[in-house]
């Protein structure tokens, strides 16, 4: 299981990582579909290759081709969009946030999965990218949906223990090649 061999690569010293990580995929109550597209989205979000490597296999084998589809999607979407909006946000001129984005963002429209597994990747993706303004929107989208805010909380759990695992990976790689 790809999880498991994820797991074993963490070291001791991030422990809490591991157990996080089998917590949060491993004990979740979101649907399949949302977990599984949730765990997709952070780990291509993680920019972590070895993280990419071990659960994307797992993550195809649970979600329907639309969904893996979906997910790589927000992945992607977000990716843009984070900078974008988190840029117009942080800029100290106003009058950004009056100009057309002038960005083709068709997916989130027509992502090709239920709009809440959609919005829900894009909120986890938003988290490990540090927009605070796409949070809020994703986030707000999703509580007029009837999402309540322990799901919310779960996908953001879910991100923030892939970036950490992928953080923690990554940096071990590089410092094993010294």
């Amino acid at each position: 299981m790809a999880l498991d061999e994820l797991k074993s690569a963490i070291p001791d010293f991030a422990k809490d990582l591991k157990l996080n990580l089998g917590s949060v995929i491993g004990n979740s109550e979101l649907p399949q579909q949302q977990l599984w597209g949730t765990v997709l989205a952070c780990a291509i979000a993680s920019r972590s290759p070895k993280v990419l490597r071990e659960l994307e296999p797992e993550a195809k084998a649970h979600l329907s081709e639309e969904a893996y589809t979906a997910a790589k999607a927000a992945a992607a979407i977000m990716a843009m969009n984070n900078v974008f909006y988190r840029t117009r946000h942080l800029l100290s001129d106003p009058e950004y946030g009056n100009l057309r984005a002038g960005l083709r963002m068709n997916v989130i429209g027509k992502p090709g999965v239920e709009k809440v597994d959609f919005e829900l990747w894009s909120l986890a993706v938003s988290a490990i990218n540090g927009c605070g303004q796409c949070l809020d929107s994703h986030e707000q989208v999703l509580r007029k949906a009837g999402v309540d805010r322990e799901t919310v909380q779960e996908a953001v759990k879910i991100a923030s223990v892939i970036q950490a695992v992928g953080v923690t990976l990554e940096t071990e790689g590089v410092l094993a090649e010294q």
